[in-house]
């Protein structure tokens, strides 16, 4: 038997020290007050499953982020065509990703897609008498989608992370989809309001000339849009009368993607306001715009409903507004984290939703935990009995391989799910059948007459490759389902990753250490087998 290497006895203490160091605050329920700091203090974090909470799975309209880019289009054609001085009728949208410029009599074709060529030469460009058509390339709609899919990824994380949600779970799935999971959620309703408003924030100034009556009635001006109030509007006699019609100039002065900032305040009569600050660009628009339409009306726009419809008192200088209206302090709150967060550059759909509660979520622990005690004293009986001296060895890189695992979820603050328990559970098997694997082959040596200490030799360097090549194409499974898996498929995924490389190390190199440290300047006639 070869005399055991120092650094072997000490890379096992390291790695059951380091093991249990990351392991306790997790068994403890949490680091105790007594704990000290520069110790590891992260615990085990639990999946949707196992502490409750919402799934969400959203699919993004991204054609609609298609629409509102041609839209955006529509009067930078007009300012560009009038900064060239060539008459046009007008210039409107034909179309989910097109555009119609409509000439005048003396309007030159040629000469509307020489200038628009330039700015936009990623839009195809066709022209009939009196009208050219610019329409956009199917590459660029498509870049289009992926990236309203990506900011809309980003805008949610933003929200979610402002709102308070330890530990989310927000991932792309497919084209056009994302994953949404929010555990230890105590308020479903409020988060789903939360992400799936699309916020997009418009200033936009009232058409005071307009008659309101034929607007009504389907004469609406070209231009305008009715858009409605958000709360019912008051009768003289105090009722509610429904919501208050406005018409608007359909032109936004100033959009929303212009804000640094937006803030819950108070009034005068404590009641909550959302202040709204522009960057640098707005807030020069800002007073412009106020400057050149005192005693005019400007209304705030979100989500195509209006907030409030102030008369210009003054040109309003340092780049701050009000939106006010009839809030909790909650909805305030949660209006001010939209509007930092940006707007969605397309509406969400909720395509499935499971809140999962907390009960059920301590039950799935409880019974999960049992499972694994059930099936650890199963395998450590039958190790024990059936391999003898040589199973309670196993049954120690068992215990080891199991701290090792729960001290790797910590440390990376991966996310234990039900299926990693069941995951787990599964290890506890895998842990021991590469020790089952030596010792068959350690009782096949001795059976052929080798002495005990060669037995055991030739038992751990002829089974190491059969446990390796197992192992390893176990592993490769893993890692496609933590790769092209979700949700509770990936939880399951990471921690049978982590146990077959702790098992690989545990089974094969800590069982052979504890044997020679044993057997070390012995004569052994006989072994525990």
């Amino acid at each position: 038997m070869r005399p055991v290497a120092w650094w072997k006895i000490a890379l096992m203490g390291a790695s059951f020290l380091i093991s249990l160091l990351y392991a306790l605050p997790s068994l403890m329920g949490g680091a105790p007050p007594w704990w000290p700091q520069w110790l590891p203090t992260a615990v085990v974090s639990r999946g949707l499953d196992l502490q409750g909470g919402l799934y969400l799975l959203l699919r993004v309209e991204a054609d609609k982020a298609v629409e509102q880019t041609v839209e955006n289009w529509v009067d930078e054609v007009r300012g560009e065509l009038r900064k060239e001085k060539i008459a046009v009728k007008g210039v409107e949208r034909s179309g989910p990703d097109a555009l119609t410029v409509k000439l005048s009599d003396q309007g030159d074709p040629g000469q509307v897609q020489a200038v628009l060529g330039k700015m936009y030469p990623h839009l195809k460009m066709e022209s009939e008498p009196g009208i050219v058509r610019l329409q956009l390339k199917e590459k660029e709609a498509k870049e289009i989608r992926q990236f309203a899919v990506e900011q809309s990824i980003q805008t949610i994380r933003s929200r979610i992370d402002q709102f308070g949600v330890a530990e989310p779970t927000i991932q792309r799935q497919g084209e056009e989809r994302i994953l949404v999971q929010l555990p230890g959620l105590k308020d479903p309703s409020r988060a789903k309001a939360l992400i799936g408003r699309t916020a997009r924030l418009e200033f936009k100034m009232v058409d005071e000339k307009g008659d309101m009556a034929a607007a009504m009635a389907g004469k609406v001006p070209p231009g305008d849009v009715i858009l409605y109030s958000e709360a019912p509007a008051k009768g003289k006699n105090g009722k509610n009368v429904g919501k208050q019609p406005y018409l608007l100039k359909k032109r936004t002065v100033i959009s929303g993607d212009l804000l640094t900032d937006a803030r819950v305040n108070y009034d005068q009569f404590n009641e909550p306001y959302v202040s709204i600050t522009f960057n640098r660009q707005g807030a020069r628009k800002f007073e412009q715009l106020t400057g050149e339409h005192v005693g005019e009306r400007m209304a705030v726009v979100l989500d195509n409903t209006v907030y409030t419809a102030p008369v210009i008192r003054e040109k309003i200088g340092g780049g701050k507004a009000q939106i006010t209206g009839s809030y909790t302090t909650e909805e305030a709150h949660d209006l001010a984290i939209v509007l930092r967060a940006g707007a969605l550059p397309a509406p969400v759909s909720i395509l499935e939703e499971r809140t999962v509660g907390p009960t059920l979520g301590s039950d799935s622990i409880t019974q999960g935990v049992r499972s694994m005690i059930i099936g650890s004293l199963l395998v450590i009986g039958f190790m024990a009995v059936y391999y003898k001296g040589f199973g309670w060895l196993a049954n120690v890189a068992v215990t080891l391989n199991m701290l090792i695992i729960l001290a790797a979820l910590a440390g990376l603050q991966a996310t234990l799910t039900l299926p990693g328990i069941a995951g787990i559970v599964l290890l506890v098997g895998m842990a021991v059948d590469a020790n089952v694997l030596i010792y068959e082959r350690i009782r096949e040596e001795l059976r052929m007459g080798k002495s005990p200490l060669a037995a055991i030799e030739h038992g751990y360097d002829r089974a190491f490759l059969t446990i390796f090549d197992s192992n390893i194409t176990t592993l490769i499974t893993a890692l496609i389902l933590f790769q092209f898996g979700t949700g509770p498929v990936r939880g399951f995924a990471v921690t049978l990753s982590i146990g077959i490389i702790a098992s690989m190390f545990t089974s094969i190199y800590i069982t052979r250490w504890l044997v020679e440290m044993i057997l070390k300047n012995r004569r052994v006639q006989r072994l525990s087998i």
